[in-house]
């Protein structure tokens, strides 16, 4: 007898339901089961290629400063302006001090714009699998992510197969994935490709979140797009030695129109390039005393990425929205537990 798929397709922009229908859902039960997979997936590849977990910060002087239309969110911290972390991206850097490759995985608030709510792409709380390597280029993430991810999906067909088809995943969504490598396109080739679909892209802006949508769908495995313009991002992301104006960065944006699943790429690490950066970007260099410190006495180089789990479940689970992959989800500009 054929089982009936758990997953009803939502309807554009529908809202989570209340905490205990949420909860007692099939759908969110099976979801979360999912999203256990991954984390042990994710673990179980990082440990063996050497990686060290450590916990992640919560709270911190500073956060990441490139936010992408995102609001960071402040406390009171013994009379200090402490922020709620939106990414660990300088504690990840400080933290080769103690080991080569690391990784957490972090929680991170991020006050998304009200207009994300009904994207079903963003939450105002989420995780990210935080991977840091010290002295190593973008193309050795590349394959990191790449390798991970293949993991990942080869570890949750195994081990949540029953949640899978009660879903109405098909396995063979991934056959691609697990076969073949990941292209790479550079954000020019993005953005002409966008502009051939009707798209009207920047050329020195991220690909906004319809150009995502509309890229993804022309694949059938995730791929990365590189080198992004210079004033598109924040400080942190190194730029090229060798073009000046082009960042040493990536996306991997999942198939299907899934969208984003991860950013990343090589960091800005020597002292003096990292006051440039921050100057150019608008920064004010005091606020990052804590962190300009270790890098004055030497920060290693390193590239690095963050893997969305919501997101990774959303994708793996074929979910509608990113809130299905999340217990407690909250919503930009939606009170809620």
């Amino acid at each position: 007898m054929t089982q009936t798929p758990l997953n009803v397709k939502l309807s554009p922009g529908q809202l989570p339901p209340s905490p205990r229908e949420h909860l007692t859902s099939p759908v969110t039960q099976a979801a979360l089961r999912i999203q256990n997979s991954i984390t042990a997936a994710t673990r179980e590849y990082l440990f063996t290629n050497g990686f060290t977990e450590m916990m992640p910060p919560v709270i911190g002087p500073v956060t990441d400063p490139g936010v992408r239309g995102a609001k960071q969110l402040d406390v009171d911290f013994y009379g200090h302006h402490y922020k709620i972390m939106t990414s660990v991206i300088l504690y990840k850097q400080a933290s080769l001090l103690a080991f080569d490759k690391i990784f957490y995985i972090a929680p991170n608030v991020r006050l998304e714009p009200l207009e994300t709510a009904t994207t079903g792409r963003h939450l105002v709380e989420f995780t990210q699998i935080d991977v840091e390597v010290r002295d190593a280029t973008r193309d050795d993430v590349l394959d990191v992510v790449q390798g991970l991810l293949r993991h990942i999906v080869t570890y949750t067909l195994r081990e949540s197969k029953a949640d899978l088809a009660a879903l109405g995943r098909d396995p063979e969504a991934f056959a691609a994935l697990l076969r073949e490598d990941f292209l790479r396109m550079t954000h020019a080739q993005a953005v002409q490709t966008l502009r051939d679909l009707g798209h009207l892209q920047s050329t020195d802006a991220e690909i906004d979140w319809v150009g995502e949508r509309l890229i993804s769908e022309q694949t059938d495995r995730p791929f990365f797009i590189v080198d992004y313009p210079k004033g598109s991002r924040g400080f942190t992301d190194g730029e090229s030695y060798t073009e000046p104006g082009v960042l040493r960065n990536f996306d991997l944006i999942a198939a299907d129109g899934f969208g984003e699943l991860a950013s990343g790429g090589e960091r800005t690490y020597e002292y003096r390039r990292l006051i440039e950066r921050m100057r150019e970007t608008g920064e004010n260099p005091a606020k990052y005393a804590w962190y300009l410190d270790i890098a004055r006495d030497g920060l290693p180089s390193s590239a690095g990425f963050g893997l969305g789990l919501e997101r990774v479940t959303r994708y793996l689970a074929g979910l509608d929205a990113v809130w299905q992959a999340n217990a407690y989800p909250k919503l930009p500009g939606i009170a809620s537990p």
